[in-house]
């Protein structure tokens, strides 16, 4: 296994600032799923669920939730600690990314009185623990509202690739922080709390209301690519490689390509189109205040 991810680079050493990234990739982890606090974490690992188990989009998810539960303590096979040792130029790509959002919202948050707390981000490979139970490969990159705290296991991209048609690229990959920040952005205004409840009541709004969340994510999204138009960081054309993972990530294209047709009713993310629509939103406008998917 190679110590560090080789992909082309936009010119992120335009960006000064740097966000806190753990880089737990190497480490032995123990994990067990705990009864509490799965919140936003169980509506990841039921999307992704649904993924990898062939688009099976009907199972419920107490169902899912009690297989989860009977994953016991167990020891991960330790990798070579050395190969991550020091900041390598993935640690460093993640940390810029993470610092240039800071930039964004730490700025629209002081237009509105606000203070804006930074998120943080975990790299690991396989497993590790989260505030939210346990964070796992199959997941993909996600937010733990509990913690705070985005995880991604960057191997993750190679799955967007080579299984769903997407082109990839350190600004598809940076559009995927970006939007786990965005989760971050809408648990501190609250609007993580309407999923959450709407969630614990099994409301057959949940995935609409689940929906404009993912999509609202994208907005923001866009509105942190937006800052970074004009200082130098994107070359010609490279902009298209979030759009390209926007369009990769739809519900519809998920589903075609796992079960070989779509059902609207059971998406919650959004389709293709519309994941691009509310990326571009942003990004023409950097107005937060256009992402209202409502």
């Amino acid at each position: 296994m190679v110590r560090e991810r080789e992909i082309h680079m936009a010119n992120w050493d335009k960006i000064g600032s740097s966000g806190n990234v753990e880089d737990r990739r190497g480490a032995a982890t123990q994990f067990a799923l705990g009864g509490g606090g799965m919140g936003l974490a169980v509506l990841a690992i039921v999307t992704l669920f649904n993924i990898f188990s062939g688009g099976q989009t009907n199972i419920p998810v107490d169902e899912i939730l009690n297989q989860l539960q009977q994953v016991s303590v167990q020891q991960q096979p330790k990798q070579d600690a050395t190969q991550f040792q020091g900041v390598d130029s993935y640690e460093k790509f993640a940390s810029t990314v993470l610092g240039s959002t800071n930039d964004v919202w730490t700025s629209v948050f002081k237009q509105k009185n606000k203070v804006y707390q930074p998120s943080k981000l975990v790299l690991f490979r396989d497993a590790t623990q989260s505030g939210c139970g346990f964070a796992t490969s199959q997941v993909g990159p996600h937010y733990c509202p509990v913690d705070q705290t985005i995880y991604l296991d960057e191997t993750f991209f190679d799955e967007l690739t080579k299984r769903f048609g997407a082109k990839g690229g350190d600004v598809a990959q940076a559009y995927v922080i970006a939007h786990e920040v965005g989760h971050h952005v809408q648990n501190q205004l609250g609007i993580m709390d309407e999923l959450e409840s709407t969630q614990a009541r099994g409301s057959h709004q949940a995935n609409k209301v689940s929906v404009q969340v993912e999509l609202q994510a994208d907005c923001f999204a866009g509105v942190w690519a937006n800052s970074l138009k004009d200082v130098g960081v994107f070359e010609n054309g490279e902009i298209n490689e979030a759009i390209d993972a926007a369009a990769a990530v739809g519900d519809d294209r998920i589903q075609e390509k796992a079960q070989g047709y779509t059902d609207p009713e059971s998406w919650t993310h959004g389709s293709s189109e519309e994941r691009v629509y509310w990326f571009n939103q942003g990004y023409e406008t950097g107005q937060p205040s256009k992402c209202s998917t409502i």
